[in-house]
């Protein structure tokens, strides 16, 4: 048995957005979160860098998933970031297994579903004046869940 651990990232045309986060919760809450700057893009050697800090974020946050589960599963789609050679060799370093995700595929986890519309209802309303405000506000938005 293991935890799937979903990855979201919606990306923005505005200049600070709560859009350009990338976030990997499981059943209970965000394990980590990254918001990315306004002119920066996910590249597979950025989403590698992601995931070694998710790895220390779930050590971390959910020391006892390692204790008790044989494996770690990790949900994403195929984005070429998600998909090129570094980032895969490092998830088999890790011992994650991921998950098939068809591409193209319009279908979304049921659980994206539910954060993409807490977060929608959250934040929509917000706009953001400096990257600090759009983090911050993030964060307060993670914590009150």
């Amino acid at each position: 048995m293991g935890t799937t651990w979903p990855c979201f990232n919606i990306d923005s045309q505005a200049e600070y957005s709560w859009k350009k986060t990338h976030i990997w919760w499981d059943q209970l809450g965000v394990v980590y979160y990254e918001l990315l700057k306004p002119n920066e893009t996910i590249t597979g050697a950025l989403y590698r860098i992601q995931l070694m800090r998710l790895s220390r974020a779930l050590k971390k946050k959910r020391a006892h998933y390692y204790s008790r589960h044989d494996k770690i599963i990790l949900l994403h789609d195929n984005a070429r970031p998600y998909v090129v050679t570094p980032v895969k060799t490092y998830l088999e370093t890790l011992k994650w297994e991921v998950l098939f995700h068809p591409p193209y595929s319009p279908d979304i986890a049921p659980s994206d579903y539910h954060l993409f519309r807490s977060m929608t209802h959250g934040l929509s309303e917000q706009h953001f004046t400096s990257y600090e405000d759009t983090k911050n506000c993030i964060d307060d938005w993670i914590v009150s869940k």
